[in-house]
Formats: structure tokens, sequence, C-alpha cells
């Protein structure tokens, strides 16, 4: 009531945004375990438990052989590696703070930030789990080269940013249907353990079941990452223009989505959770 305001250029405005999503990261990464190195070892863990499950079931089932020509661990981590930071990028955005939230009573904070810091957040540790898991890999069991590496990290990115746009849209609705929008994620992470497409390649898939998996902006992510890290695999049936679009789409409804139930937002709506 008798604090002075004081006018704020951008770029000081910038700096303080930039201040509050750094802290919000550190806090959104510690939410798990209140040690951050832990944080990231539970997320090793949890990569190497899947890459290792993969391995196990590929080489009992015998379809090693039908994989790729090439490092077969690569090619089961090209799939895991974008699967992870699709699926916890996702639940990270659903799970951030919503409009209702006691830390929205904080003046500076809002719900754009607390998004963004979720999806940063999510991102710090899927990157920083990739780059140890790699060099641990190419120093201690086998070298390794990446057809492309830049454009590879690239569908890590573009997996990244579908994650959090199809976050941002089921946040939106998640005051009004808190348990259907629960269920709904749920239910997407374990349907793209298969939809993804990180067990199979699209190049030899027969139409009718091609159709099955091109809907979903994950599959031709993994296909595409695929593309880019083997030399001799050359994507025919995906694309990486088809989910940076429905990513964009997804973004601009969900943004939408969000405005319009923060301008409804009610404290009573934290108690139906």
């Amino acid at each position: 009531m008798f604090e002075q305001s004081r006018s704020q250029s951008s770029l000081q405005s910038a700096f303080i945004m930039a201040e509050l999503v750094y802290h919000s990261i550190v806090r959104s990464i510690r939410r798990s375990h209140g040690n951050a190195l832990m944080s990231l070892l539970i997320n090793l863990l949890q990569v190497a438990i899947m890459v290792a499950a993969l391995y196990v079931m590929f080489s009992l089932l015998g379809l090693r052989s039908a994989a790729l020509r090439g490092d077969f661990l690569l090619y089961v981590m090209s799939g895991i590696f974008l699967y992870i930071t699709h699926v916890k990028t996702l639940g990270a955005v659903v799970g951030s703070e919503g409009p209702a939230s006691a830390m929205m009573k904080h003046a500076p904070m809002n719900t754009v930030i607390a998004i963004i810091s979720a999806a940063l957040g999510a991102l710090y540790i899927q990157v920083l789990s990739l780059f140890v898991i790699l060099f641990g890999y190419h120093v201690a069991v086998t070298p390794f080269d990446v057809a492309e590496p830049v454009a590879a990290f690239g569908t890590i990115l573009v997996a990244w940013f579908t994650g959090l746009a199809l976050g941002v849209v089921l946040l939106a609705l998640k005051p009004w249907f808190p348990t259907a929008v629960q269920i709904t994620s749920v239910i997407y992470m374990r349907a793209n353990m298969i939809a993804s497409g990180k067990m199979f390649l699209a190049n030899t898939l027969p139409a009718y079941m091609l159709a099955m998996f091109d809907w979903n902006p994950l599959f031709h992510c993994i296909d595409q990452a695929r593309g880019y890290t083997f030399i001799n695999y050359n994507p025919r049936y995906s694309n990486i223009e088809y989910p940076i679009i429905v990513g964009i789409v997804l973004l601009m409804i969900g943004l939408m989505g969000e405005f319009y139930t923060r301008r409804h937002a009610s404290v009573s709506w934290s108690a139906r959770r």
C-alpha cells in the first residue's frame, strides 16, 4: 500500500525475469530431491535402466538383426533419450505451479515463468544426463561417431519443444478437469512407449502400420534423429517440419487456454488437486 513503485527499463525487466527464471529452475530441479546431484543421478539411473531393459528385450527376442547397421546401443539410446526428454518435459510442465498456487502470491512470479522454469529445468537434467551417458559409453565401452551431431541434438530440442507445447495445453485444462488431465497425461506417456517408434524403424513398417504412428510428433523426431545419427539410414516416411508445426500450434492453443484459465483462477481450485 505504501510501497513506492519505480519504473523499470526493458533491460532491467529482462534481467529481473531472467534471475527469477534461474531461481525457479533451481527450485524445480530440487523438487524431486534436495540435492541437485542426486536428482541427476536418479535421472541417469532411470535412463540406464530403460536402455538396459530395451537392450535385453531386443537380444532375447532376436530383433537385433532387424535394427539398422551400426552401433546397436547407440540405436537404442537415440530412441530412449528423445522419449525421456519428451515425457519428462510434459510431466514437469503439467506439474508446474498453476494460477491458484501459493507461489503466484509473490509479486514478480507468474504462470509463464513457472512454465518456462519447469521446461528448462527438465531440459537441463536430460541434456546433462545425455552427455554424461554418451561420454561414459564412448570412454568406457567403445568409441562411436554420430553422422550429424548438431542436427541430431536439434531433434532432441524439437522433442522437448513438443513436450512443452502439449504440457501447456494440459496445464491450461488441469484446473477445470484435474482428474481427467492426470489420467490423460499418464496414458499418453505409457502409450508413447510403443507409439514413439523408439523400438523400430519407420522405413521397415508396412503402410497400414505406418498410419498408426505417423500422427505422433515424437515418432517423427526419433526417426529423424536416427537419420542424423547413422550415416546409412535415410528416413523416408518422417520429417522434422511436422513436429515443429504441431508444437507451435499446440503452444499457441495452450497459451490462450492458460490466459483464459488465469483470468478465472480461484483459490478453491487448490483443494481439487
